[in-house]
């Protein structure tokens, strides 16, 4: 994801709730476009008849929505099970068919459940039981607790089964068979301070069920973790950014004092951008900047106009040796950030070709809680290059072995510096 003014396995995982998602660009939203706009007067109103039905007139020429309206209300009149004919939804379902007529992926409309927890991926912090997801043997499982959160706490462990989950204030009750990760973080996903209960299956416990019951609290995902490590009589900083959210330049600048405090003690930096999916448009800038101390970092090329975006943070890499390991799970700023230190540093990538999405969102608020990013500009690397849909290609390529203990790609370039 690219915002601008916005372990590696190999199961499939998502921390409940922070479920980054779809791959996009966002840049910071601007609330005054959309909140509270009047209504336009080619919107038309609902009718009780398709015979009232006028033809609205809009800014491209002539739009007819009596068949809408017709089957808004065939699906009324004769739908089987009219509970299941709900406005809201239907609603919801019109406004993201509409964004994605376009055909576009990036621009989409969020209902507002879905803006809030997007907006809650990227402050880096939720309220739930603080837990990583995934699948053994297709049933729904603890990959991790997060350290110190409350599923860690209540005595839930790594491989646990989640056969069932019980949560009176959501009146839920029900097994997780057939359950998606999305199905799974909602449900067990809350409100502060409210209880959910689980039910386990641990081969270790007798093979018997059992309930935990936690109480959700707030969860604090780090964007930036570091770590010295040795290979081959070389000891490097390990810096993984994981995405570009909130509170990442925060996060970023304590680890890039560490890091200069210890600059005499290290061979250099491995910048790790596996499986990044992007975010703020002005993060990849910012963190580009501690290496690059001058000059473009991105280019963005818009509907009637084109920008540079130089150097803009404190410099303090400048003058130390930097290496890339990115994977196909690298996208938008993140490519911004690796194709800056390629293009401009001479940085060597290592790993796996990026994802490839190389354009930037609007992400707007709306008045009923939802949200539509809009696609509002391509962006191009420092030599410029557009890397949509072809992704930015290594200079080493390399994979990580899921069945050894040893990280192949990141001793890769520990070798390489």
């Amino acid at each position: 994801m690219t915002i601008r003014p916005h372990t590696f396995r190999n199961l499939i995982i998502a921390i409940l709730l922070v479920a980054v998602g779809a791959t996009g660009g966002y840049r910071y939203a601007q609330t005054g476009t959309l909140l509270g706009m009047s209504r336009p007067d080619w919107l038309p109103v609902p009718k009780s008849t398709v015979t009232n039905t006028a033809t609205p007139t809009n800014r491209v020429g002539q739009v007819d929505f009596s068949t809408f309206w017709e089957v808004w209300n065939l699906l009324e009149a004769n739908y089987l099970e009219p509970d299941k004919v709900q406005a809201a939804a239907m609603v919801d379902g019109a406004i993201g068919g509409m964004t994605s007529a376009i055909g576009d992926p990036y621009t989409m409309y969020l209902p507002p459940e879905d803006n809030q927890r997007r907006a809650e991926d990227l402050a880096g912090a939720f309220y739930g039981v603080g837990i990583e997801l995934g699948y053994v043997d297709q049933v729904l499982a603890v990959v991790t607790p997060l350290n110190g959160s409350p599923a860690d706490k209540a005595g839930v462990k790594a491989g646990d089964l989640i056969l069932h989950v019980k949560d009176e204030s959501k009146k839920l009750d029900s097994d997780t068979t057939g359950w998606s990760l999305d199905e799974a973080v909602n449900h067990i996903r809350g409100a502060k301070g409210t209880k959910v209960t689980l039910t386990l299956f641990r081969k270790d416990n007798g093979q018997q069920p059992f309930e935990v019951s936690i109480e959700r609290g707030e969860i604090v995902v780090p964007s930036v973790e570091l770590e010295f490590v040795e290979h081959q009589g070389k000891r490097v900083a390990h810096l993984r950014l994981s995405q570009f959210g909130e509170r990442t330049n925060a996060e970023w600048d304590k680890a890039v004092t560490e890091i200069a405090n210890q600059r005499t003690s290290i061979a250099g930096v491995v910048l790790d951008l596996r499986n990044n999916p992007g975010g703020f448009f002005d993060g990849a800038i910012y963190t580009a900047s501690e290496f690059i101390s001058s000059g473009t970092i991105v280019s963005q090329k818009g509907k009637a106009s084109s920008q540079d975006f130089p150097a803009k943070g404190k410099g303090r890499l400048t003058d130390i040796p930097v290496e890339v390991l990115v994977n196909k799970g690298s996208a938008s700023s993140s490519e911004i950030l690796a194709g800056a230190l390629k293009d401009r540093k001479g940085a060597k990538l290592i790993g796996e070709k990026t994802f490839g999405k190389g354009t930037v969102q609007d992400r707007l608020e709306l008045s009923n809680g939802g949200g539509l990013h809009v696609t509002i500009a391509r962006f191009l690397l420092p030599k410029g290059e557009w890397i949509h849909d072809t992704g930015i290609p290594v200079d080493i390529e390399v994979q990580d072995n899921a069945d050894t203990p040893e990280d192949e790609v990141l001793n890769k370039a520990i070798e390489t510096l």
